[in-house]
């Protein structure tokens, strides 16, 4: 078993976890479980947990050097021991899809756009369940149901911060502040992406026909207008025949 063969085994299965983790998620924290169905929850998540250790475990023992892919795969480890993480495992799947690939620099642009956007909507999502879940038994809490969580989760990702809803507990500020960073960074991308593809649409687009012309480029056309003159028999640029001797 080589690394890379592991990685096509356990490609989709970890997709699923993914996937099986944030709907077992959003289903506790929305419906408020308890008893049978906040056990099983529980028990979907903590088996997409086993999934996601054996995984890393597995990667560990099978790279070389182990030392480099350590450090290099941080986020792995991050995605095992934060819960609130594995549903950003879903952006893998994004990288299947090839949307504007047709030079080297649209399919860059086009993959860190998907990648960001797909990012904030992700962090928005798991932010207002965590504030949610963090925030709805606390006293003065004005976060308690999971509309009021994603309309703070969107106001905060973009830096807005209107001040409608704050969160009062500890908890619910560290999530605030980890919402608000990865917002400017995810949202600074795809801003930067969206104007660096605009830039190069209007510089494709754009007519040459009004810019001035260089220097140079006046010298090398009266340099070919010479030539032709020349060519022609008279340095004075008469078109006559090139077959006819110059006049003495």
């Amino acid at each position: 078993m080589t690394l890379d063969r592991w990685h096509q085994l356990t490609y989709w299965p970890l997709i699923a976890a993914s996937v099986a983790f944030i709907v077992a998620y959003s289903w506790q924290v929305i419906a408020d479980l308890g008893g049978t169905g906040f056990s099983l929850a529980r028990a979907v998540m903590i088996m997409t947990w086993i999934v996601f250790a054996v995984d890393y475990l597995v990667q560990l023992s099978l790279a070389r050097p182990r030392g480099m892919w350590f450090r290099r795969h941080l986020f792995d480890l991050c995605v095992v021991v934060i819960p609130a993480l594995r549903p950003l495992r879903l952006l893998k799947a994004l990288t299947v899809l090839h949307v504007l690939q047709r030079t080297a620099g649209a399919a860059l642009r086009a993959r860190i756009a998907v990648y960001g956007a797909g990012a904030a909507l992700t962090l928005i999502w798991v932010a207002a369940l965590t504030v949610l879940e963090a925030e709805r038994d606390a006293p003065d809490a004005n976060i308690t149901s999971f509309g009021d969580a994603l309309w703070w989760a969107f106001v905060t990702i973009t830096t807005v911060g209107y001040g409608d809803y704050t969160p009062v507990t500890a908890w619910g500020r560290v999530i605030a502040v980890l919402l608000m960073t990865g917002g400017i960074a995810v949202v600074g991308v795809v801003s930067a992406t969206f104007a660096s593809w605009v830039l190069e649409k209007a510089a494709a687009g754009a007519d040459d026909a009004g810019e001035p012309a260089t220097r140079g480029q006046i010298r090398a056309l009266a340099a070919q207008i010479d030539d032709i003159a020349v060519r022609l028999g008279r340095p004075g640029g008469d078109a006559s025949s090139p077959d006819q001797p110059p006049n003495p």
